[in-house]
């Protein structure tokens, strides 16, 4: 008789167990978008985070970019050389700089660069209980801690994917025009016929939508991290790899989405 209650509990706890993981890190959004939108705003907690974030992270942007860029245009002419149209080099090189690699690139290296130092720190504060002794001061850990870092990804990481973007188009109009001998009026006409806003609405919709994966996970995972060396090592590690492939999954459906939405 014990048995054969046992297993519907064993299947029932593992049912509420798998359910509860689900749910908390939407209530955990959910509570840091109420904050986001309630007084008190503290603006250079904000500030601060947007230089850790955005300005820190300025110079690994720019080298992606430029390097990405440059690498699109040796293979976009070698590609289109087949065809005969190399005229289009410039148009391939922005076109895939706008709508997915400059906002993908750019994700995935805050995510490696910052996501993890903000889940490290946070997890750190966790271990020592520097998080309690914030509650036990009556101040709010989520509107002071997890707030300013998503507020500041969600500034930032647009901010960084147009950098990104333009510094790419340079780095493939130097190699296009000035080792591959592409004519430099043709790459920037054929920019700008191609190019359209929804193109760039597209691009920027995405960067906005990894900048809150990024922050959110980063987040949930330092303040849930378990205790010791080792609880932070496993959050900072599962906050990248999460992130990361969260990134690339969501890309999959916002690009399936954006483009059914903005088809002419």
């Amino acid at each position: 008789m014990n048995n054969v209650i046992a297993l519907p509990e064993r299947v029932g706890r593992t049912v509420l167990d798998t359910i509860e993981d689900w749910g908390r890190p939407w209530i955990f959004l959910l509570k840091v978008m109420v904050a986001m939108v309630t007084p008190p705003f503290r603006l250079r907690l904000v500030l601060q985070q947007i230089l850790q974030i955005g300005v820190n992270s300025s110079l690994v942007i720019l080298l992606i970019g430029i390097f990405t860029g440059a690498v699109l245009a040796v293979q976009g002419e070698y590609t289109l050389a087949k065809f005969g149209a190399t005229a289009y080099t410039g148009s391939a090189v922005a076109l895939s700089l706008i709508r997915e690699l400059g906002p993908v690139l750019t994700a995935l290296m805050v995510i490696g660069r910052a996501g993890s130092a903000i889940t490290a720190e946070l997890g750190i504060m966790r271990i020592t209980e520097q998080i309690d002794a914030l509650r036990s001061m009556a101040v709010d850990p989520v509107r002071y801690l997890m707030v300013p870092r998503m507020l500041a990804g969600l500034i930032a990481v647009p901010i960084l994917t147009g950098m990104c973007i333009l510094i790419g188009i340079l780095g493939g109009y130097i190699v296009g025009v000035g080792l591959l001998n592409l004519s430099a009026g043709t790459f920037w006409s054929q920019i700008q016929s191609a190019i359209t806003p929804t193109d760039i609405y597209s691009g920027f919709i995405k960067s906005f939508v990894f900048a809150l994966i990024f922050g959110w996970v980063a987040c949930y995972k330092g303040y849930t991290c378990g205790f010791g060396a080792v609880g932070v090592n496993k959050a900072t590690t599962q906050s990248v790899v999460t992130a990361s492939v969260a990134v690339l999954v969501i890309d999959y459906f916002l690009t399936s989405v954006l483009t059914r939405w903005f088809m002419p």
